[in-house]
């Protein structure tokens, strides 16, 4: 009997046409805010330690690069967080690196300064500062102002022997004069990354190039091209986050952030495990480093930890990313299946295979159901799909106005069998 054809050559896939060379020049890399700024949206819960210290293992597991623990800044509870969590990542040995968050104020540094020393683990130092002429005049702030807070934290935190990011929040409704005053500043005082922001998920692709091109060209200025490196930190008001994130990439940053689920203030941060997805996808992840099989289990944890609800319709996570009860579509499942090609069975109607992520294709029955969903369904529940019960079945279902469901249905078949 011959094998089954590969269900890849069995599409044609647009996504690779004309493509010239590889889609990433270097591997991609990640910073995980899930647990800093995933949680400035007001409708997630502050996860407990023990909580957080199972996500960093997962997050372990992913290959995600870097952690933003939180903002020390904040008080104590978040000082004793990061604390606690770095001396964990110790304890485990785990390979990901420690990011902090601080305004350009001393009062935010210090802290993260002295909890690295106490642990003795050097801890990545991510001053942020308002850099868009909206917020500027809101504030009262002006671009001398701006200029001396960055200097000053940039000096303190590489006075210390931290390495130093530096984030312009709002970078993408910022003027290039105030852009190329600070970024200047930050590197001359020692910064080796800048943090370009899309605080307000303003961005539109031809933004993200524009604003890459320009600080590019500056730091090609500055002869400090190879040695400063840029993150992207989007935020999804436009629905682009995702988008610009492989854009980012594409286009030649060295990491993007994310969070898990997309939470965060407003509308969320970019998706930190659909970003994983897609790159999983088109093969851009490095071999050995990306335990993808931990992906679901990793975005649950999110929902569950925070108490965000996972929308039915969330792809690979959602209640109803593999579920159909469509006539057409389950009888292309039903017949892939019978086939004995699962992975087929996974491919005709998703552009994600539902079991390589631990997941698979549900078929249930509705009013748009078909009486091949019956069958399937009857005999998947241990019934002998009868003509007779199947007709009184797909008769109930296309009398209704939605999915029904298994307990609905179960009544449904044993009322017809009592009867």
């Amino acid at each position: 009997m011959p094998a089954p054809p590969d269900p890849k050559h069995l599409i044609y896939d647009w996504n690779e046409k004309d493509r010239r060379g590889p889609l990433l020049r270097v591997a991609p890399r990640f910073v995980d805010e899930s647990i800093r700024d995933g949680l400035q949206s007001p409708s997630v819960r502050d996860p407990g330690i023990e909580q957080k210290k199972d996500l960093l293992r997962l997050m372990e597991r992913l290959g995600i690069d870097a952690v933003n623990l939180g903002l020390p800044g904040a008080g104590r509870r978040a000082q004793e967080d990061v604390e606690q969590l770095l001396r964990f990542m110790v304890e485990e040995k785990l390979s990901i690196r420690a990011n902090c968050a601080a305004r350009t104020m001393a009062a935010d540094i210090e802290p993260i300064i002295a909890i690295s020393q106490r642990v003795g683990v050097p801890i990545e130092v991510t001053t942020f500062i308002g850099s868009s002429p909206i917020r500027g005049y809101t504030e009262d702030w002006s671009i001398d102002q701006l200029v001396r807070h960055t200097r000053d934290a940039t000096k303190m935190v590489v006075d210390a022997g931290l390495s130093a990011s530096f984030v312009t929040e709002d970078t993408t409704r910022s003027h290039p004069k105030t852009l190329d005053r600070l970024f200047r500043t930050a590197v001359e005082h020692g910064a080796t990354r800048l943090v370009l922001c899309d605080t307000c998920g303003h961005a539109t692709p031809d933004g993200l190039r524009n604003l890459l091109s320009f600080t590019k060209a500056l730091l090609r200025s500055m002869d400090v091209e190879d040695t400063v490196e840029l993150d992207w930190h989007g935020h999804n008001d436009r629905g682009l986050s995702l988008t610009l994130a492989l854009f980012a990439f594409e286009w030649g940053f060295d990491r993007v952030h994310g969070c898990g689920l997309g939470i965060g203030e407003r509308v969320g941060n970019t998706s930190m495990d659909l970003l994983l997805l897609n790159l999983h996808l088109l093969g851009m992840l490095e071999p050995g480093k990306h335990d993808m099989s931990c992906l679901v289990e990793y975005v649950r944890k999110i929902s569950e930890f925070t108490g965000v609800p996972i929308h039915p319709s969330y792809p690979l996570v959602g209640r109803d990313a593999f579920r159909t009860a469509t006539g057409v579509h389950a009888a292309a499942i039903i017949k892939a299946e019978a086939k004995g090609d699962y992975d087929l069975a996974d491919r005709v109607y998703s552009a994600v295979p539902a079991r390589a992520f631990g997941r698979e294709q549900t078929i249930e029955i509705g009013h748009y159901s078909g009486r091949s969903n019956v069958v399937y369904w009857l005999r998947e529940h241990g019934y002998e799909p009868a003509d007779e019960l199947v007709e009184y079945v797909f008769g109930y279902a296309k009398a209704q106005d939605r999915t029904l469901t298994t307990e609905e249905l179960q009544a449904v078949v044993q009322a017809k069998l009592v009867g």
